[in-house]
């Protein structure tokens, strides 16, 4: 439970937005935020808008709509927002971006080229010419912990890695996109075999967290693993991954990716964990 903002995600509304409604407008990757910080209202922001309902906040709904390019105002990426904002108003800001940005992605039909027109009350379109169906779907991402056991009574060690693109500076956690045929579990073994080629035991569910700087629809699922062979050493793939390494757990760099990640929320559990 918190005593924080509640934002609860969905398509639906009836009726036009309010004046007092909670909006945002996204230009590109960045959103734009009230001058104090917050989020404006719909009143805070005149003009022509398209507004999409992208859910409720306190059950008040809540708005989003895209311009071409950002004008004046307090512009700002989803990844300076979620450092600022608390968790709620992150994820609001989060489903906001992704909403708009499939928007502008999926506005022409794929199979006869007719312009698509919104479902009410779904995350979807619909071709008005041939009746295609183009919901907005979900691309699963996993990451994963992987743990071992130190050496002569030290404590356990993490496996971190740093990727060829991206935040290269950062110390990350194995990851990857789930393959279409693929459940979670198999992808999460894919992946580490072919990024650092172990193999690893005890995949244990931690928690999953949607993720607005990958894309529209990305779902990033977290697991926690055990090396199956304490003694590998990881061998990068040299196309993703340029490093990868064990870290004692009482001992990790300070590269680590934000603290709003769900792969912060892995590495810092999994340290936690192992301490105690």
């Amino acid at each position: 439970m918190t005593d924080g903002p509640r934002f609860v995600p969905g398509a639906g509304h009836p009726g036009p937005p309010g004046p007092d409604d909670p909006a945002l407008l996204v230009a590109g990757r960045k959103l734009l935020l009230g001058p104090d910080g917050r989020l404006n209202r719909i009143a805070d922001l005149p003009g022509d808008h398209d507004w999409v309902p992208i859910g409720t906040l306190d059950d008040a709904p809540v708005w989003a709509a895209g311009l071409s390019r950002a004008g004046a105002g307090r512009w700002v990426s989803w990844r300076r927002l979620a450092a600022e904002l608390p968790e709620p108003l992150a994820a609001l800001a989060g489903r906001a971006l992704q909403v708009v940005t499939w928007r502008q992605s999926h506005r022409w039909c794929g199979a006869c080229r007719a312009e698509l027109a919104d479902v009410p009350g779904e995350s979807a379109r619909r071709c008005p010419d041939c009746d295609l169906y183009v919901p907005m779907r979900l691309s699963p991402a996993v990451l994963v912990a992987i743990t071992r056991p130190g050496a002569a009574g030290r404590p356990d060690e993490l496996l971190l890695v740093r990727h060829s693109y991206g935040p290269t500076e950062l110390w990350a956690l194995v990851a990857g996109f789930v393959e279409a045929g693929e459940t979670l579990e198999a992808a999460v073994h894919r992946e580490v075999g072919e990024e650092v080629g172990l193999t690893v035991d005890g995949l244990t569910y931690y928690g999953s967290q949607p993720w607005a700087m990958s894309g529209p629809g990305v779902l990033l699922t977290g697991f926690t693993a055990t090396a199956a062979d304490p003694a590998a050493e990881p061998v990068v793939d040299g196309r993703e991954l340029v490093q990868a390494r064990w870290f004692p757990v009482d001992a990790l760099p300070a590269e680590l990716p934000p603290a709003y990640s769900i792969s912060r929320w892995l590495i810092d559990a999994t340290a936690t964990g192992a301490r105690r």
